[in-house]
């Protein structure tokens, strides 16, 4: 429920957040900063709150983000200023670690037989927050792109932060003793860190965690300036926006929910990880040119399906090449590359929306996705190796 409600909250101000920005005076490079500084500041703050949650427990962690998130939020609500988006926007993503804490107690409560289920949980509960979330902020600004309400999705998201703090406060128990605190930090100083020569060693590896940061510096690019553009090509406001980000949500769900293991089956994951790709590229060359709703819609549903399809690829196919010991570490490695992308690709969406024009952070996009299939076609014919990159 922590995780859901977060998604929820970020769903709900993600569309709406770079047209907030303009109502200050913003110019499109400083509002897709905004996205960028709350992935910034999630980076550096992720493994704080990893190690807290280890030494004190998940509960306080889980207590003190969810009580940021309020403040955040409220912020965000009754800002006035730019300075304070974006003083908002960087306690937010300080207080989005919680996220991996959440995924930690998930870890602590269940057995190797359940944990899957347990973390698919979690997974069901990012998806849903990012249907549900953009959704409601879209109904909540109200229809008139002139006089939308921006401070009323921030208040809600607010309020749905302190439900999930009372909520902890009352019903969510500690899940770390004492004696799993001893064994973690025993296990901490026994562990085998690995250095860049060790994984420059390590070719497939090193291919993977390139792709997975420019795909997701294509994503973070688009969701920083998909409603900049919609509003400069097909002069939409927020409300319209949100919606569509709600129908690329649905897409998604219904293709890692039902489609995915399907299509893992009947066309293996390196085949199927060059198609998601594929659509991603293609329906970030087909927004460049989108004129209408159903062209745009097509276009939006070839990036859900890449999206859906390949992240989750990349995990599973990084988790596969290594040792168990190393899990922690490599898949931490690769999530810390995402996060870059997260702060580089929005940065560099805004610069390319003032100097080239509305349709070059997509078109961009698709030429990095060229580079990215390239990359997967060197997985492709290398495959077999994988197994040598293991340490035993």
């Amino acid at each position: 429920m922590t995780v859901f409600i977060d998604l929820l909250g970020f769903g709900i101000i993600l569309p709406i957040l770079p047209l907030y920005a303009e109502q200050f005076g913003a110019k499109p490079n400083e509002a897709t900063l905004l996205v960028a500084i709350y992935s910034l500041m999630q980076f550096l703050f992720a493994p704080v709150w990893g190690r807290f949650s280890d030494r004190y427990g998940r509960r306080p962690v889980l207590l003190l983000t969810l009580f940021g998130s309020v403040i955040a939020y409220a912020g965000l609500g009754f800002a006035n200023s730019l300075w304070m988006l974006f003083l908002a926007r960087s306690l937010a993503g300080i207080m989005a670690g919680n996220i991996s804490t959440a995924q930690a107690y998930i870890a602590d409560i269940t057995t190797p037989t359940n944990r899957a289920r347990g973390m698919g949980i979690i997974g069901a509960a990012f998806g849903l927050g990012f249907i549900l979330g953009p959704a409601i902020g879209g109904l909540l600004i109200g229809s008139d792109p002139d006089n939308a309400n921006f401070h009323l999705p921030s208040l809600f998201s607010g309020g749905l932060s302190l439900f999930a703090l009372l909520c902890a406060l009352t019903l969510v128990p500690e899940s770390l003793n004492s004696e799993t605190k001893a064994k973690m930090q025993a296990n901490r100083h026994r562990r085998r860190r690995l250095n860049l020569l060790q994984l420059s060693q390590r070719p497939q590896f090193c291919v993977l965690v390139g792709i997975y940061f420019f795909v997701t510096f294509a994503v973070a690019a688009m969701d920083s300036t998909l409603a900049l553009w919609s509003k400069q090509q097909l002069n939409w406001g927020p409300q319209q926006t949100s919606y569509l980000f709600a129908f690329m949500g649905i897409v998604s769900t219904i293709v890692q929910g039902g489609l995915i293991g399907f299509l893992k089956k009947h066309f293996g994951e390196i085949k199927l990880l060059t198609l998601g790709i594929l659509g991603l590229g293609l329906g970030l060359l087909l927004i460049g040119f989108s004129q209408s709703l159903s062209l745009l819609l097509v276009a939006t549903t070839l990036v859900a399906w890449g999206i859906s399809v390949s992240q989750p690829i990349l995990n599973s196919l990084i988790s596969q090449m290594t040792a168990p010991e190393e899990q922690g570490q490599i898949l931490g490695i690769a999530s810390s590359c995402s996060a870059l992308a997260r702060i580089v690709g929005p940065s560099w969406a805004g610069i390319s929306f003032m100097k080239f024009g509305s349709d070059s952070p997509f078109l961009s996009g698709f030429l990095v996705m060229i580079v990215a299939l390239v990359l997967s076609l060197r997985v492709t014919k290398s495959a077999s190796e994988s197994n040598k990159e293991r340490i035993a």
